[in-house]
């Protein structure tokens, strides 16, 4: 059987939030997306309050993609890759990468950031699957609804089953592993024998073992 070493995005693999960067990144190159901004604050702000869901403030958010053709999206990610997301990377994430695939683990990225631009990821070559929010694609468009949930909490744990049954992998889940600097995240620790907590400083009920990542 199979065994897994799952790495979140956000904040374990990254010290960063990486829609973040997305956002600042293309607002480097049209300055005019500041126009966006007043807009994905104050959704961000309805969803701390309990006023919008993950989903609609993430669809609010990253709605300044609306219309960018999919060729042009690609050269546009990939620049992101290799401008911003790969100076961003927690040198102790990827050691620890290196370390279970030399182990004969797989790799899977699991994150509820939006899946066009992590597919950069696979850049990184211990890296096997990539599982993110996925966002329509139009006439060759992209757009901000998101296709399906937020991949969150246990829609993580669906989409993981749902892509291992596809791929007809059998895994080993007692002797599996899971990083992630959230316990957003405690459905997928519930599902592997060996739950990690990155950098990790509140209030801890699950006495789950805590890593320091730099």
């Amino acid at each position: 059987m199979t065994k897994l070493a799952i790495f979140d995005v956000d904040f374990t693999l990254t010290n960063r939030e990486t829609l973040v960067e997305f956002y600042t990144f293309m607002l480097k190159k049209n300055p005019k997306l500041i126009l966006y901004a007043p807009f994905g604050i104050i959704s961000a702000f309805l969803f701390i309050i309990g006023l919008f869901s993950a989903k609609r403030a993430k669809e609010n958010f990253i709605s300044f993609i609306n219309g960018i053709n999919e060729e042009k999206m690609k050269h546009l990610t990939a620049e992101f890759y290799k401008k911003k997301m790969c100076k961003i990377f927690y040198s102790d994430a990827l050691d620890t990468m290196k370390k279970f695939k030399n182990k004969g683990y797989k790799i899977y990225l699991i994150s509820a950031s939006a899946e066009f631009y992590l597919r950069e990821l696979y850049r990184i070559k211990e890296v096997d699957k990539i599982i993110g929010t996925t966002f329509l694609i139009k006439n060759g468009k992209h757009y901000n609804k998101i296709i399906g949930k937020n991949c969150k909490g246990d829609e993580k744990v669906r989409r993981l089953k749902e892509s291992l049954k596809n791929d007809g992998i059998k895994v080993d889940f007692k002797n599996s592993y899971m990083f992630s600097d959230s316990l957003a995240d405690l459905p997928l620790f519930n599902a592997v024998g060996n739950p990690y907590l990155i950098n990790y400083k509140k209030n801890n009920p699950y006495n789950i073992k805590v890593l320091n990542w730099k």
